[in-house]
């Protein structure tokens, strides 16, 4: 199974990552957004949080870098989208608090504020948390991609990347108006 019935969890662990990575960062006072289809309620998603942490301008992110490393999140670089940068955790216990615990499965990336990226990551997410109808037909293609891809994540994040973009990029249009 790749695709889980929405979790009113997701939220819930969004949150309590957020107030982590926040705490690490409260002299920056930087916005993180739950982006991703976590964040939509109603909509089955793989269980990982993804997440933007917003800076500025990117004056700001060898600090951001700095605190970040510190929580235990290695740079993963802009894996081929401009103005993004991956960061994944070096274990399960990132971001490192105390009590050291085990976190939930999640993806953070740092953006820019003029980023297209995640003016693209915001706008889709909150078209589908106000359209059923949006939401619903993004549901059957995810669907029918996880059907294709035989339970493997790789094979659906491939298949998704391919399939699914065209929809997309219709939704932000469809937001943007």
């Amino acid at each position: 199974m790749i695709l889980y019935p929405y979790n009113e969890e997701w939220p819930c662990w969004f949150k309590d990552l957020r107030k982590v990575i926040s705490s690490a960062l409260r002299e920056r006072n930087v916005p993180i957004h739950h982006v991703g289809s976590t964040s939509i309620p109603g909509l089955a998603a793989k269980p990982i949080i993804d997440m933007d942490l917003v800076i500025p301008d990117y004056t700001a992110f060898p600090q951001i870098f700095e605190d970040l490393s510190r929580l235990g999140y290695i740079n993963n670089g802009d894996q081929g989208i401009k103005d993004r940068i991956a960061f994944k955790a070096a274990d399960e216990e990132v971001p490192y608090c105390m009590p050291r615990r085990q976190w939930y499965a999640h993806h953070l990336y740092v953006c820019p504020a003029f980023s297209e990226e995640l003016h693209r990551h915001l706008l889709f997410r909150d078209q589908l948390r106000k359209d059923a109808h949006d939401r619903e037909e993004y549901f059957k293609i995810k669907k029918e991609i996880e059907l294709q891809a035989g339970g493997d994540w790789k094979v659906y994040a491939a298949i998704k990347e391919e399939k699914a973009r065209s929809f997309v990029d219709e939704i932000i249009r469809k937001a943007r108006t």
